[in-house]
């Protein structure tokens, strides 16, 4: 019988909140715009870049100007140090879901013991690139949540086994992307369907990232994306918009 990508990996859900990362802008006030244009284009949640000189001002320019119910989360691509513990322990006022991937990647201890100084829950990215490293990240207490990238942890049943494993310590998860056309965004939404995927993914619609995606475009409707349904891959490629972007075919004999 045949069987979406959902269905084989244990998903359930027909649709899945997602969320929008917005890059570190050159003014606060491009900030809010680029903020907003997303609010309105119908993305429920947040995530704000962070570095050293871009956290507090950003954070609190965005929850001032959209209010505290406003999903909102920061990502800092390990940019951050121990030493900055304190400043990091700032951004606890403004009850933001998780702050992601603060220090070095293979400093899972640091990340533990930077957990006990904050009340903003700690979540792991580029650190997580096997469900093993998981199950240490999460028993070492660095991690009160995990992103699963796919493509960062070696594809799908990895990161399903990573899913599972969090699953059992009581550990949300998250699915992120990596630029994916609307095969890879199939693939992940298939993901983000599992049980213990409770906050929303970065899996945003085709219209960011492309004017013309290779399979029907996924549209944000009402927060969500749909869960592609169908068999194998869950989506079927646009023979005419791979057309239009190929150069050269080769068949191969068998």
């Amino acid at each position: 019988a045949a069987m979406s990508p959902a269905g084989f990996l244990g998903g359930s859900r027909a649709g899945v909140d997602v969320g929008v990362a917005v890059g570190i802008m050159g003014s606060v006030a491009e900030l809010l715009d680029t903020v907003a244009g997303y609010l309105d284009a119908g993305y429920p949640r947040i995530k704000l870049k962070i570095e050293p000189g871009w956290d507090l001002v950003p954070v609190r320019a965005v929850r001032e100007r959209f209010g505290d119910a406003l999903m909102l989360q920061v990502d800092a691509n390990a940019a951050y140090t121990m030493a900055d513990a304190r400043q990091l322990a700032r951004l606890d006022p403004f009850d933001l879901l998780l702050i992601e991937q603060p220090l070095a990647e293979d400093d899972l201890a640091g990340h533990a013991t930077l957990a006990a100084r904050l009340r903003t829950p700690i979540c792991l990215d580029e650190s997580i690139t096997s469900a093993r490293v998981a199950a240490a990240a999460v028993t070492c207490g660095a991690a009160a949540v995990v992103n699963i990238k796919p493509g960062r942890v070696g594809g799908y049943l990895e990161a399903r086994r990573i899913h599972d494993v969090c699953a059992a310590h009581g550990v949300p998860v998250w699915v992120g992307g990596m630029l994916e056309t609307g095969l890879g965004r199939a693939a992940n939404l298939a993901l983000a369907a599992l049980p213990n995927c409770v906050l929303p993914g970065d899996i945003s619609g085709s219209d960011r990232y492309f004017q013309r995606d290779i399979t029907e475009p996924f549209v944000v409707t009402g927060g969500q994306l749909p869960v592609p349904a169908g068999p194998g891959i869950g989506v079927d490629p646009d023979p005419a918009a791979l057309a239009a972007v190929t150069t050269s075919t080769e068949w191969l004999p068998l």
